[in-house]
């Protein structure tokens, strides 16, 4: 492929998983608005106010976590099943005529078959080598998409929350990337230790980038903490 199909390759794949995301994103909206009434009467017992970008940016981490868990805690293509019976297929039975949602899972003997290639999937950079090695555009894909859909889990946490560290980013980059390699071995998705590398990775340049978006706007990225109430700023809600 050129240059220029590649980057139109990488873009639809990127799209179609922001399609995929897009059904949990929406219960991300509503987990959004359900809390914000408990968030609000928390904030005025500490006598703090919450700016409406901060507000915006928290519903939109909420959104990508949301979206984060349908790419990474379904089977595969299920999500991909629903969208197109939401956005292509507008009957009941097109899509799903010849699906159920067992169906999607593997069954226990075939999950319990997988347990003699655990020692490979622990071997770190075996599939990072891999892809640096063919530069095959599906696997780079792969490598760069681990890295990137954990920069926001990354970014967020810093742009929200005072006082986090770059250590919390490691660790929650690690704890998040484990509980979802170890939920997809038993979902029939791909299990390997250089993904919880990648994601883990992601998640620390996403706190990186954050940092340098402080250093070079310190008072944009102030906007987005709680403020007390007699430094209320034009952006608060």
């Amino acid at each position: 492929m050129t240059l220029y199909e590649t980057a139109w390759w990488y873009l639809g794949n990127i799209m179609e998983y922001c399609v995929q995301m897009f059904p949990c994103m929406l219960v991300g909206v509503v987990g959004y608005l359900f809390t914000k009434p408990l968030r609000r009467k928390r904030l005025q017992v500490k006598m703090l106010v919450s700016s409406f970008v901060r507000e915006l940016a928290l519903l939109l981490f909420l959104m990508f976590c949301a979206g984060l868990v349908s790419l990474t805690l379904f089977p595969a293509n299920l999500w991909s099943y629903v969208t197109d019976w939401l956005f292509f297929h507008p009957t009941w039975t097109m899509v799903w005529q010849d699906r159920t949602l067992a169906s999607f899972y593997p069954p226990w003997d075939q999950v319990l078959g997988e347990l003699q290639y655990l020692p490979e999937m622990l071997k770190p950079f075996q599939e990072i080598r891999r892809a640096l090695h063919s530069m095959s555009p599906w696997l780079m894909f792969m490598l760069l998409g681990n890295i990137g859909m954990f920069m926001p889990l990354g970014f967020f946490p810093a742009l929200l929350w005072r006082g986090w560290k770059w250590w919390k980013t490691v660790f929650l980059g690690f704890v998040c990337s484990c509980s979802i390699e170890f939920i997809q071995f038993f979902i029939g998705r791909s299990t390997d230790i250089d993904d919880v590398i990648l994601n883990t990775t992601g998640a620390l340049l996403g706190y990186l980038f954050y940092a340098l978006c402080r250093a070079a706007f310190p008072r944009l990225a102030a906007t987005f903490h709680c403020t007390p109430k007699g430094e209320v700023s034009i952006w608060t809600n």
